[in-house]
């Protein structure tokens, strides 16, 4: 549930037009679960001669406790030094030999890893992944380095990043019992005391194939994938999972307002709205709703934000809208900008709250409406040009509990959204017992640069 930033007038007919046509049924992609617990979802796309292969765990931050944040995406970094018979580093040389291209990420929900190469060399890199799903080493002292490099991509993009302290300083204050709470990279005080035998934990606890789904899409058969994953993946044993217990956010009672100081050139403004997401594709109709409310308001050029507080009042130099209508845990409708010089952030946020009054009170025309139905169809249409986004998609709304065989249904659902159901999110979710909100202060910029660390992140 994306939305796309769209111009011209015969590309928005074209899509309107696709707003009428339904999607045709299809098998493709296909589905089989090993014996240990293990799916592989395939999608043939036979545009290019390669294939795209994704391991995806349920494992991320979310899952964390307090005095070890941040380690499953240490154990991401880990998973790159070696095993028994790969050494480390050696997984990345042997992509890159293959004429491919591989890396990692972690979220809150998931952590997931990639590779992208020539069809021909897909069991290889099968053959990889199952051995450190398994294997890993972690070796001490390889981890006594890669922690170093771990706090060092927390300053460079967290610490020394005003818009990134904002954002982590302020899911402190919104989420008070939640994981969502902490920061996905960790707190620098729990990063310096990870020891190796954290990162072992957590692999022990989480990196099993009965946790895990592998996704490909590309040009293959996928009865011969299946027959790749049962040779390379079928020896893997399923161990029992840790029990996952409810983490429910207490209700808010009031506004909850922070500043920051850090120095920068410009005073940001964040507020977050708490705010459903999606969780029963057919029975729930809000989280369409609120897409597409984001889409109203930020989802193209001539959107209400850019053009009412970017061009008409000149009140910020730039305003935009976040919300992923997917997620493990609770969800937040995110209004951020910058106000113009000699503008505050007060007067932005008063600007914020006009803007969303104003949908409330007198709702959107059904062009308007037309309009950001159309960005939202684009962004998925232009996904099918790229296996790897493809993929993406599929790995995304499972780690979520979200069937991928879904993902069309969402789409129609985003289609059959009314201007009624807008206003309707508009007037329930934007009070003050849902809002929390934070300020940069701009503090004086340093006279220099911080000196880079020879730990500097690599991947």
């Amino acid at each position: 549930m994306r939305y796309l930033r769209c111009t011209g007038a015969g590309r928005i007919l074209a899509l309107l037009l696709a707003l009428a046509v339904p999607f045709p049924a299809t098998a493709n992609p296909y589905e089989h679960t090993l014996d240990n617990g293990l799916r592989i979802i395939v999608k043939e796309d036979r545009r290019a001669p390669t294939a795209v292969h994704m391991v995806w765990y349920r494992a991320g931050s979310v899952d964390e406790t307090n005095g070890t944040t941040g380690v499953a995406h240490v154990l991401e970094h880990m998973m790159f030094k070696g095993t028994p018979t790969v050494g480390p580093g050696e997984f990345n040389r042997r992509v890159a030999a293959a004429g491919g291209r591989d890396n990692a990420f972690t979220s809150k929900d998931y952590t997931a890893y990639f590779q992208q190469v020539p069809k021909e060399r897909l069991g290889e890199m099968m053959q990889l992944e199952a051995d450190r799903m398994r294997h890993l080493t972690l070796d001490p002292q390889e981890f006594a380095q890669e922690i170093r490099v771990v706090m060092e991509e927390r300053r460079l993009r967290t610490d020394d990043q005003p818009p990134s302290m904002l954002f982590e300083q302020m899911s402190g204050v919104a989420f008070q019992a939640h994981p969502y709470r902490a920061p996905i990279i960790g707190w620098m005080n729990d990063l310096e005391h990870m020891t190796a035998q954290d990162a072992r934990d957590w692999y022990e606890r989480w990196y099993v194939p009965n946790n895990a789904y592998v996704v490909v899409v590309g040009d293959v058969d996928h009865q011969a994938v299946f027959r790749l994953a049962e040779q390379h993946y079928g020896a893997l044993q399923a161990r029992p999972l840790p029990q996952r217990k409810p983490q429910q956010e207490p209700p808010q009672a009031g506004i909850r307002r922070l500043v920051v100081k850090a120095p920068a050139e410009l005073p940001l403004l964040l507020m977050g709205f708490k705010v459903p997401v999606l969780r029963d594709v057919e029975a729930d109709s809000d989280p369409y709703a609120l897409e597409m409310l984001a889409a109203i308001l930020d989802g193209h050029d001539a959107a209400r934000f850019t053009k009412h507080l970017v061009r008409e009042q000149r009140l910020a130099v730039s305003a935009g809208v976040g919300y992923d209508g997917t997620a493990r845990g609770p969800g937040m409708f995110y209004l951020q900008g910058a106000p113009s010089e000699g503008r505050t952030p007060a007067e932005l946020e008063a600007g914020f709250r006009a803007e969303i009054a104003r949908v409330a009170e007198a709702g959107v025309d059904e062009s308007e409406l037309a309009r950001a139905k159309a960005q939202l169809v684009a962004g998925q249409i232009y996904k099918l040009d790229s296996m790897f986004a493809q993929a993406m998609e599929i790995g995304q709304l499972e780690a979520v509990g979200i069937s991928h065989r879904q993902d069309r249904r969402m789409i129609e659902r985003l289609k059959a959204v009314t201007a009624e159901q807008v206003q309707a999110v508009a007037k329930k979710y934007f009070d003050d017992d849902r809002l929390t909100v934070a300020v940069l202060d701009p503090q004086p910029l340093p006279q220099a640069p911080r000196a880079r660390s020879p730990f500097a992140p690599r991947h």
